[in-house]
C-alpha cells in the first residue's frame, strides 16, 4: 500500500509527500528492527533464567555429594593416622588395629551430574548465565572430575594392596558386614559405621594384627597413603568452595 501511494506521489510529482512517505518507510523499519531485538533479548534473558535455575540445582546437589564425599576422606584420613599409631603402640587393640588400617584403605565416588552444563555449553550458551557464574570455578569442575581422579588414584594405592593381600577374606568380609561403609537408598556411601560389629575371633584378629604390625611395607606404605588422602582431601575440599562460589552467583539474580 504505501509503495503504491510513493508511486502515485512521484507521478504527480508531489516530492514533499514522497520525502515524508520515505521517512515512514524508514521509521517503520527502524522500530520493528528494534522491536525484534528487544523481544530476541527478552527471549534470551527468559532462557538465561531457565539456565542459571536448572544449572543452580545441578550445583545443589553437586555441592552436597562433594561435602559427603570430602567428609568421607576426612574419615579416611583419621583412620590413617589412627593407624600410625596403633601400629606403632605394642599393646595396641588387635580389632582396632586391623579395622583401623582397613578403613585407612577405603575410597569412594560419586559421578557428577552434567547434562544442564553440557547442554549449555554445547548451545554456546555460557554468556547467558550470571556474569560471576561462568567465572567461579565451575568450567574447571565439569572439565576435570577431581572426586574420579582421586578415587583412581586411590584403587592403585601401594598401602590398600598391600593391606588388602594381608588381611584375610574372612576378616575383609566381616568389615564390610558390620564396620564399613553407610550406604543411602541409592547405594551412595555417605560415611563409615559408627556402631561397629566385627564377627572375628579374636584368634584370628590377633594374628592379623601382628602381621600387619611386622610387615614394613605397611607402615612403609601408609605414611604415602597419608600425603595421598590428605591431598584427595584438600582438592576435594576445593570442590566445595567452587561450587559455593557458584551457586551464590547463580542464585543472586533470584533475589534481586
Amino acid at each position: 500500500m504505501i509503495l503504491r501511494r510513493i508511486t502515485e506521489h512521484v507521478k504527480a510529482q508531489n516530492w514533499t509527500a514522497v520525502a515524508l512517505d520515505f521517512v515512514i518507510v524508514v521509521v517503520g523499519v527502524f522500530i520493528g528492527i528494534q522491536v525484534a531485538n528487544w523481544n530476541e533479548r527478552q527471549a534470551e534473558k527468559r532462557l538465561g533464567v531457565y539456565y542459571a535455575e536448572r544449572l543452580g540445582e545441578d550445583v545443589r546437589g553437586e555441592l552436597e555429594k562433594n561435602r559427603t564425599i570430602t567428609d568421607y576422606y576426612a574419615a579416611v584420613l583419621d583412620s590413617v593416622r589412627r593407624a600410625d599409631v596403633l601400629l606403632a603402640a605394642p599393646d595396641a587393640d588387635p580389632k582396632e588395629l586391623v579395622l583401623e588400617a582397613y578403613r585407612a584403605t577405603e575410597v569412594t565416588y560419586i559421578a557428577p551430574v552434567r547434562a544442564t552444563w553440557d547442554q549449555i555449553v554445547s548451545s554456546g550458551h555460557l554468556g547467558l548465565l550470571p556474569e560471576d557464574a561462568a567465572g567461579s570455578g565451575l568450567s574447571a569442575y565439569y572439565e576435570f572430575d577431581v572426586a574420579l581422579d582421586v578415587y583412581d588414584y586411590g584403587l592403585e594405592s601401594e598401602y590398600r594392596k598391600t593391606v588388602r593381600k594381608i588381611i584375610p577374606i574372612s576378616v575383609q568380609a566381616a568389615i564390610r558386614d558390620g564396620c564399613s561403609d553407610i550406604r543411602d537408598d541409592a547405594q551412595v556411601i555417605t560415611g563409615f559405621v559408627r556402631d561397629c560389629r566385627l564377627d572375628v575371633d579374636d584368634a584370628t584378629l590377633f594374628e592379623t594384627a601382628e602381621i600387619l604390625k611386622n610387615n614394613p611395607a605397611v607402615r612403609d606404605s601408609l605414611r604415602y597413603q597419608y600425603s595421598d588422602v590428605i591431598s584427595a582431601n584438600l582438592n576435594l575440599s576445593g570442590n566445595v568452595v567452587v561450587l559455593q562460589r557458584a551457586l551464590e552467583a547463580l542464585t543472586s539474580e533470584e533475589s534481586e
